[in-house]
C-alpha cells in the first residue's frame, strides 16, 4: 500500500495558490533543503528532489490541471520526475487523451471509454499534537463498495462465464452520437457504462459486481504531519467491476493542545512567572513535546513577552530526523488577593523604587515622553 502526500502539501501551499505564491514557497523550501546547505544529509537531498518534482508539475498550467484532475496517477507512466514529465499515465494516449478525459462529455471523450478505476472515497481522522509529533498508526472505518464475494465481482451467478460483451457499445461502456458539429459521448444505456451484460445476475449484488460494506483500513500517519494534510492510500477506495479499486483519501486534523502551540516545526509554550521570579531571576522547568523536561534560566529583570529559545526541542520535521525549536514566552503576573504583610512589603518597595530609571526603564521612559508631550503643547 503506497502512502503519498500530494504535491501541494510538499510545497506547503493550498490548492488555490497563485503562481507567484507557489514560486515563493518553492524558493524558500529549495533554499532550506539545498544539498549545498546540508552537506552529507541524505534526507535533505531526498526532500530537495521531492520539492523540485512537485514544483516541476505545479508550475506548468497543463501539468497542474492534469494533476488536479487525476492526482499522482497522471504521472505513473514513467516520466513524472523532475525534467522528465510525460502523460503516459493516461494510457499512452498523450496530451489529446488528457483533454478527452477532462472534457469527454462535451468533445467526444476518451477513446475506448473504459473507467480507469473505481470511485475514490474520503474520510477524516483527528489526532493529538503528540501523535502528530511522533507519528501514529490509526485504524479508520470506511463504508465503501467491495467486490461481491458471491460472484467474485463478476455480477453473474455463473461467474465469468455468464458475462458477455455488451452488444450496444461492444465493451466500450460508452456510445457516441453526432450532434451538429460535435460528437457527444455518453454512458451506454444498455450496460450502464460497464461494457458488459450479465445473463443471470448475482442475487447478492443484483449484477453490480460490488456490495456496500464497512471496512477497517490502517493508516500510517508520519511524524511531523501538518493539520489539514491529506494522505492518499492507493487502491483502498471503492472496487469497480473489472477495473482496479479507487483510492482512499484521509484528511488529517490535529487537535489543539492545552500547553503547546505549533507553528510549522517550531513549538511555543507560554509560561507565567511571579513578579518576584521575574525581578530576581530564577530557573524553571518546562515540559517538552517529546514528553521530557527542560530547564530554562530566567535572568533578573525579565519582562512580559520575552522569549527564550530551546534549540532542537521543537516539532518533528516531516520525513526528516531534524526538529524545530521551542520558544518559551514569559508572562509576568501581577499578584492578587494580597494579605496585610504582602501589601506592606509592596508599598515599601514602591516607595523605595520611586522614579528609579534603572529599576523600571520602560515605565520611566514612557512617563518622560508624556511630560515632553504636554510641555510641547503649552
Amino acid at each position: 500500500m503506497a502512502t503519498q502526500l500530494d504535491y501541494y502539501e510538499i510545497l506547503e501551499v493550498t490548492r488555490t495558490v497563485s503562481a507567484d505564491e507557489l514560486k515563493k514557497s518553492y524558493r524558500k523550501l529549495a533554499m532550506k533543503y539545498h544539498p549545498d546547505r546540508n552537506p552529507g544529509d541524505e534526507q535533505a537531498e531526498a526532500k530537495f528532489k521531492e520539492i523540485n518534482q512537485a514544483y516541476d508539475v505545479l508550475k506548468d498550467e497543463q501539468k497542474r490541471a492534469a494533476y488536479d484532475r487525476f492526482g499522482h496517477a497522471a504521472f505513473e507512466g514513467g516520466g513524472g520526475g523532475p525534467g522528465g514529465f510525460d502523460f503516459n499515465g493516461f494510457g499512452g494516449g498523450g496530451l489529446g487523451d488528457i483533454f478527452e478525459q477532462m472534457f469527454g462529455d462535451m468533445m467526444g471523450g476518451r477513446r475506448g471509454g473504459r473507467a480507469r478505476t473505481g470511485n475514490d472515497i474520503q474520510t477524516h481522522v483527528t489526532i493529538t499534537l503528540e501523535e502528530a509529533f511522533s507519528g501514529v498508526k490509526k485504524d479508520v472505518k470506511v463504508i465503501t463498495r467491495v467486490a461481491c464475494e458471491s460472484c467474485h465481482g463478476t455480477g453473474s451467478n455463473d461467474g465469468a462465464a455468464g458475462v458477455d460483451v455488451c452488444p450496444s457499445c461492444h465493451g466500450a461502456g460508452k456510445v457516441r452520437a453526432q450532434q451538429g458539429f460535435f460528437v457527444v459521448e455518453r454512458p451506454c444505456p444498455t450496460c450502464h457504462g460497464s461494457g458488459k451484460t450479465v445473463k443471470d445476475p448475482c442475487k447478492s449484488c443484483h449484477g453490480a459486481g460490488t456490495v456496500e460494506k464497512e471496512r477497517t483500513v490502517g493508516v500510517q500517519i508520519p511524524a511531523g504531519i501538518e493539520d489539514g494534510t491529506r494522505i492518499r492510500l492507493s487502491g483502498e477506495g471503492e472496487a469497480g467491476q473489472g477495473v482496479p479499486a479507487g483510492d482512499l483519501y484521509v484528511q488529517i486534523s490535529v487537535s489543539e493542545h492545552s500547553i503547546f502551540q505549533r507553528d510549522g516545526a517550531n513549538v511555543y509554550c507560554r509560561v507565567p512567572l511571579r513578579m518576584g521570579q521575574a525581578a530576581l531571576g530564577t530557573e524553571i522547568e518546562v515540559p517538552v513535546i517529546d514528553g521530557n523536561r527542560a530547564k530554562v534560566k530566567i535572568p533578573a529583570g525579565t519582562q512580559t513577552g520575552e522569549h527564550f529559545r530551546l534549540r532542537g526541542k521543537g516539532f518533528s520535521v516531516l520525513r526528516s530526523s531534524a526538529r524545530g525549536d521551542m520558544y518559551i514566552q514569559v508572562t509576568v503576573e501581577t499578584p492578587q488577593h494580597l494579605n496585610k504583610r504582602q501589601r506592606e512589603l509592596l508599598e515599601e518597595f514602591e516607595k523605595e523604587a520611586g522614579e528609579n530609571v534603572k529599576g523600571s526603564p520602560e515605565h520611566s521612559g514612557f512617563f518622560a515622553r508624556v511630560r515632553d508631550f504636554f510641555e510641547n503643547k503649552s
